[in-house]
Formats: structure tokens, C-alpha cells, sequence
């Protein structure tokens, strides 16, 4: 990268010198290789988000108009969205204005959720501007300088076709240029204006092989104040280029692919002259590095953010190649080891099975000093998956709530998959560097403003949700797709299964005299206990528990309901099918609701809600995914304590198991509104004590 302050920057020479630091860079940064006799990890994350009782209300806020990329045409039909809008942003002047980008070319401000355009980048960079193939290509993103409000600065990136321009990259990727990330300054003569009319200057330009992974995001760090040394640097989040996975320029300190970039916009000191470099970044000193690096190794670093309090940590939502979404926390010199790495796993780049990617890591791979996720999933494909396709999972980072609003979710670093719209949360607290345990990972719910339980993929009306994230001032959080150009607002949180289950309590009902058994032979009283001493057999008639007793004292039925118990399981820990059941909403021996509590969650009869309605159960719970369910709920022959809650009004059921706050398994049906409540299994022995029913009595 060479030029001359306030001149035209000159090509990208690689002179006899430079090529020897960048081959010295690369051996620095590279670790040595290591012979990997292990075996391929199939499941590096068995663990899957957990179910959780908290949902966000939403309430739409703005509706974009229908746009398409230039210049066409495109072949990919993920690219045909209603509007590509990519990020919600406060500007920084206290207006209350919202900045949203779209990717096919317009920069619009917001105000009480109504679009306007406030600059139209893609004309003004036409015809080299360029955003029909690529996820990620065209106006990608903007910021705004803190001091906006009186300088009128802000920065956006787009991307240019490198046969439709005649400029030079300032850097480039070793293989073919085909496209351009631009970085631009603008300044508005009047910052409060509705619509741009200013000055504009190009401070840095990037020269990408490939359509994706290209910069992704550049912002300021807001939890910086004016005495601070990060005040006013911008963080630029470049990708590898979607060059594969054998691509190696992310590890090499040469050229800013596959890094976090941290730059002075209005320092001179750079080598094209057009943006200085800050000497607190981590490589200025070392021979052959790029200056602007402030982390490396990386495949495609999509967002990042600050924690408004704590420590003010950086978070950085990464989407991985083979299996790994991740978030890590980020500092000053960082190697998240891409490509040798994807996550805290070996990537093996030289697997001839392109179904054995992942390895453990080795024994010795503290000596190479990389950084790991402090969160992660991974993509659960289902069992038929072709694993050299897209499995249809990535990672979009989002932002650690600190507002006022939302207490349930103060603390927690809330972000989601931007394909199928899932959100998720970990609590920041748990998200710790060096720990070999990751943070533990919960699905939020969703309700529209009425009310009724959605998902994302329900507002968007796609099950291809492009999602992202925005946020206000105040912390005020914000969901956007891509797939209808929607963005809500989070306006509350609740609680699920949040019924008033009040009303009558029915307890002590251990005697024989309180129940009725399909088989009363198979069955103990004692006195304190239920207890199915013979396992059930296979009835006549629609297939469902084999055995069972359901409770007769109290209420002839029950409408919304909990039922706190302790059950255990006596069939031996050998048997892998072993089950005992939690009866309710019972109406007949053929119309009733039950939580099935298994050892095993990896057949579709096994850990899960099912519903009895004159047909085969019928599994009903969120945790399903095809193939496993929940964690499996009892693994031994100990008391567990277990809850269900029952909200027929909404038809929303949760089932919590030895004193969690999270529900091990949610379901949402009305299938049922009211009836009793039972114990039982289909072929094992276990028992019931310590039973209380709470709840809403109705007509039997």
C-alpha cells in the first residue's frame, strides 16, 4: 500500500522487499502445523440453545420501500428481498432521526417510523456501484462521528465492480481483484438537514477476489468519551473475501483480509495519505504488519459491539464455514484463528471427507495463543444433509442490553440467526475469555402487539428472515428484515406460561381412594407415594401412554393449572427408553395432554409434550427438531422435582424440571382447554410424591 498525502494513491507494487515481509508475516502469524491423528467431531456443540421463559413484544415501527440491486441482473434469488435494509442506528445529535442503510443503494433517515431518503449512495457511485451478487454487496453500512452533530461527518462502505472503475485499491487480496470496498467520508453543511447536500472524500479502498465476505461493518466505539485514546477511531470489519477455506490471509499481518481494522479518519499518516493510524494499535511495530490491524484471523467478522457497561467489551458476532457460529470478545491483538480454526476446534483444511472438518483441539495449542469464543452454536444439521451445502445457519451479532426498559434482559448479550430468525440470549457475566465453558445459550420468544405468539419467520413471511439488529440511544432494541423491509421494535418483555393458575389448591392426595389406574393391579398406594410397581402394556385404540392413573380428588377438571411434584423413574438406568409422564388436560382415555420425562431425547416418542386427541400422540413441544429434543429430562434412578403449567388461554405449556428458573420444555397448543391431571409411563415402572395442583377449577 503506497502513496503520497493528498495525492492519487499509486498501485499496490509488491517490490523484492515487501515480498520478503510478507512471507516473514506470514510465518510469524501461521502456526506451525500439527499432525491431527484424531477423530473428526461430528457434534462439537451438543448442547443447543436452551428454552427460556422470556419473550420480547414487538410492535412494528417502519415499513421501507420495495427495492432492487444494480445493476442486474441477478441470478441469486436471495438477493430478490423487498428491501436489503441492513442496520438500525440513533444519530448522535439527540434528534431522534434513525439511520438505515439499504444494500441495494439508498441511505435513509427515519423519524416516528417513517423512511426517508437522505442519500442516494448508489447513484451517486453509479455505474461502478455494484450490489447484484453477494449477500453482503452494495451500501453496506453507515456511522456517524460522535461529534456529528457539529462536524456533520459520518462514513458509509459500499462495494464497486473493479471492471467498472478505473480507481486502484489501496490493498488487495493476492488472487484477481473483482470488486471494491469503499470507505467514505461525508460531511453535511447542515447536519440537521433532512436530505444530504455536502462534501464527500474517499479514505480507503479494498480490493476483494470474491462477492462475499467483504467489509461488513464500520463504527465508532459509543462507550468512548473525548479524553479517551479510542475516541473517534474507527473499527472497519473486514472479511477473507469468501476466498475458502485454504485461504490463509487472514492469518497474515500483511494485508487487512480477515481482520478488525482501526484507523484515525483524520489523521494523514496512513500510506495512501487519507486517514491516520493510531499508535496504540497493537502491530505498529512490527516489521511486515499492517499498522491498521487491531485483530485478526477471521472468516467473515459480520457485527460487532460494545458493552455499554462493565468493562465496555467488544463482542463480535463471527459466521463460521463448516459448523461454528460464535461470538467472542475481542481485544487489541487478537487471533481468532481462522482458517486453522473455526471456533475452539482444528479446521482441518486438508480432509478429503468433506464431512470431517472439525477436530478437537491438540494438546499442545496453548502455544499458538489463539483467542475462543466465549458463545457459540453450532448448525445441527439434519441427518440427510449433503455437508458440502449451505445447512442454512449464520450468526448475526447484536448488542448487550444495559436500557432502563426490559429488566429481564439487562445484562444479557442478546443476537439470533439471521436465516431462520431465531433470537438468543447469554448473559454477559458468563461470557468469559479463557473459559473452556461457554456461556449458556437461551431462545427468546416472540409476541406481535396483540399479543399471540409468533416468530420471526411469521412477521417477516419467509422462512429466509435476513435478520438484524438495531438499537437507539436509550439502548432501545430494534428487529429488522430483510425479507418484507420491516423493522419492530421491542416494546416489553414477558414472561411465558404466565397464567393466573390461582384459585384452588388440592394436596395430600397419596391414598389409593384420590385416583383412578387403567390397570389398578400395576399400582402401590403406601401412603405418601403413587407408585406404578408393573410396567403398562401396549392398549387397543389410538397409541399413547400405556399406563397411567389420573387424580380424582379436587375439581372435576381444571382450566389453567400447575402441578408441582417429585417423580423418579425405577426402571434401571440400563434401559435407555425408560419414561415416566405427567398427565393434564385430561378429558378420556384418548383426549389428553402429557409430559413425557425421558432418558433419552433422540426419538420422536421420548422428552417431549405430545397431545392425545382420539389419533397417535402427536408431538407438540418447540424443542423438536427432527432428530433430538430437549435434554433428556431423568438420567438416573434420584427424585426430581418437576413443574407444568398449563395456559389454556393462550395454549401455552411449560414444563420446568428440579427448580430451574428456564423451562426445559415450552409448547404452545389449544388443542385442550381444561381437564385433570395424572401420573404415569408407557412400559416402565416409577412413582409420584410430594403432588399440589393449583389452578382455575371449570366444568368437568
Amino acid at each position: 500500500m503506497t502513496g503520497s498525502p493528498g495525492g492519487r494513491p499509486r498501485p499496490f507494487l509488491l517490490t523484492p522487499l515487501l515480498v520478503l515481509a510478507l512471507l516473514l508475516s506470514v510465518l510469524v502469524a501461521l502456526p506451525a502445523a500439527t499432525a491431527h491423528a484424531a477423530e473428526p467431531v461430528t457434534d462439537p456443540i451438543p448442547e443447543r440453545p436452551a428454552a427460556s421463559d422470556i419473550g420480547l413484544t414487538v410492535e412494528e415501527y417502519a415499513q421501507f420501500p420495495k427495492t432492487e440491486p444494480p445493476p442486474g441482473p441477478v441470478t441469486d434469488p436471495r438477493l430478490m428481498r423487498h428491501a436489503r435494509i441492513n442496520h438500525l442506528s440513533e444519530l448522535p445529535d439527540r434528534s431522534g432521526r434513525m439511520a438505515v442503510p439499504d444494500l441495494n443503494g439508498k441511505l435513509y433517515l427515519v423519524e416516528d417510523g417513517t423512511p426517508r431518503v437522505y442519500l442516494d449512495i448508489a447513484g451517486t457511485f453509479a455505474p461502478a456501484f455494484f450490489a447484484s451478487q453477494g449477500l453482503g454487496q452494495g451500501f453496506g453500512f453507515v456511522t456517524f462521528d460522535p461529534g456529528f452533530k457539529r462536524n456533520g461527518r459520518f462514513y458509509t462502505v459500499h462495494t464497486e465492480l473493479a471492471s467498472a472503475t478505473t480507481a486502484v485499491p489501496d490493498m488487495r487480496q493476492a488472487a484477481t481483484t473483482a470488486y471494491h470496498g469503499v470507505v467514505t467520508e461525508w460531511t453535511a453543511d447542515d447536519p440537521s438537514a433532512d436530505t444530504f447536500r455536502g462534501t464527500r472524500r474517499e479514505i480507503l479502498r479494498i480490493g476483494f477476489a470474491g462477492r462475499v465476505h467483504g467489509i461488513q461493518q464500520i463504527d465508532f466505539n459509543p462507550t468512548a468519551r473525548p479524553h479517551d485514546k479510542d475516541y473517534g477511531l474507527l473499527y472497519l470489519a473486514v472479511g477473507d473475501g469468501g476466498q475458502g477455506a485454504r485461504n490463509t490471509e487472514p492469518q497474515s499481518l500483511a494485508l487487512p483480509h480477515g481482520k478488525i481494522l482501526r484507523i484515525d479518519p483524520r489523521g494523514r499518516d496512513s500510506a495512501n495519505g487519507k486517514y491516520g493510524i493510531p499508535p496504540g494499535n497493537p502491530f505498529t511495530g512490527t516489521p511486515g504488519a499492517l499498522g491498521e490491524i487491531y485483530a485478526y484471523g477471521m472468516r467473515d467478522p459480520h457485527r460487532f459491539s460494545w458493552d455499554p457497561g462493565g468493562r465496555h467489551a467488544m463482542y463480535l458476532g463471527h459466521i463460521g464455514e463448516h459448523a461454528i457460529e460464535a461470538v467472542y470478545e475481542v481485544r487489541a491483538g487478537d487471533n481468532l484463528g481462522w482458517s486453522e480454526r473455526e471456533g475452539a476446534f482444528v479446521f482441518d483444511k486438508t480432509a478429503t471427507d468433506p464431512c470431517a472438518k472439525i477436530l478437537p483441539l491438540p494438546a499442545d495449542d496453548e502455544q499458538y495463543g489463539y483467542t475462543y469464543p466465549v458463545a457459540a452454536y453450532d448448525h445441527d444439521p439434519p441427518a440427510d444433509w449433503n455437508c458440502t451445502s449451505d445447512v442454512g445457519r449464520a450468526i448475526v451479532g447484536g448488542f448487550v442490553h444495559r436500557g432502563r426498559d426490559l429488566p429481564e434482559l439487562r445484562g444479557k448479550y442478546i443476537f439470533g440467526d439471521l436465516v431462520d430468525g431465531r433470537l438468543l440470549f447469554a448473559d454477559a457475566k458468563d461470557m468469559r475469555r479463557g473459559d473452556k465453558e461457554l456461556a449458556k445459550l437461551y431462545e427468546l420468544m416472540l409476541y406481535d402487539a396483540s399479543g399471540a405468539r409468533v416468530t420471526m419467520q411469521d412477521l417477516a413471511g419467509d422462512s429466509r428472515v435476513d435478520l438484524r439488529f438495531g438499537r437507539d440511544a436509550d439502548g432501545g432494541l430494534y428487529l429488522l428484515s430483510k425479507a418484507n423491509g420491516k423493522i419492530w421494535k421491542v416494546t416489553g418483555t414477558r414472561q411465558f406460561a404466565s397464567c393466573d393458575t390461582g384459585g384452588v389448591k388440592v394436596t395430600d392426595v397419596m391414598a389409593g381412594r384420590n385416583w383412578s389406574p387403567v390397570t389398578p393391579s400395576k399400582w402401590r398406594f403406601p401412603g405418601r407415594e403413587a407408585i406404578l410397581a408393573e410396567a403398562g402394556v401396549a392398549r387397543p385404540g389410538p397409541r399413547r401412554p400405556f399406563e397411567y392413573a389420573v387424580l380424582t380428588a379436587g375439581p372435576a377438571a381444571f382450566g389453567p393449572v400447575r402441578i408441582d411434584a417429585e417423580v423418579r423413574i425405577d426402571t434401571p438406568v440400563e434401559i435407555t427408553n425408560r419414561d415416566v409422564i405427567i398427565v393434564f388436560g385430561y378429558q378420556s382415555d384418548t383426549k389428553f395432554y402429557y409430559a413425557h420425562l425421558s432418558t433419552d431425547n433422540t426419538i420422536y416418542p421420548h422428552n417431549g409434550i405430545f397431545v392425545v386427541n382420539d389419533a397417535d400422540r402427536l408431538r407438540i413441544e418447540d424443542q423438536w427438531n427432527g432428530t433430538t429434543g430437549a435434554p433428556p429430562a431423568i438420567t438416573d434412578t434420584a427424585w426430581h422435582q418437576v413443574r407444568v403449567v398449563h395456559c389454556p388461554g393462550t395454549g401455552e405449556i411449560a414444563v420446568y424440571v428440579d427448580g430451574s428458573k428456564r423451562p426445559l420444555m415450552t409448547a404452545v397448543d389449544t388443542t385442550l382447554s381444561s381437564g385433570r391431571v395424572g401420573f404415569g409411563s408407557f412400559d416402565n415402572t416409577g412413582r409420584l410424591r410430594g403432588l399440589k395442583v393449583t389452578g382455575t377449577p371449570v366444568a368437568g
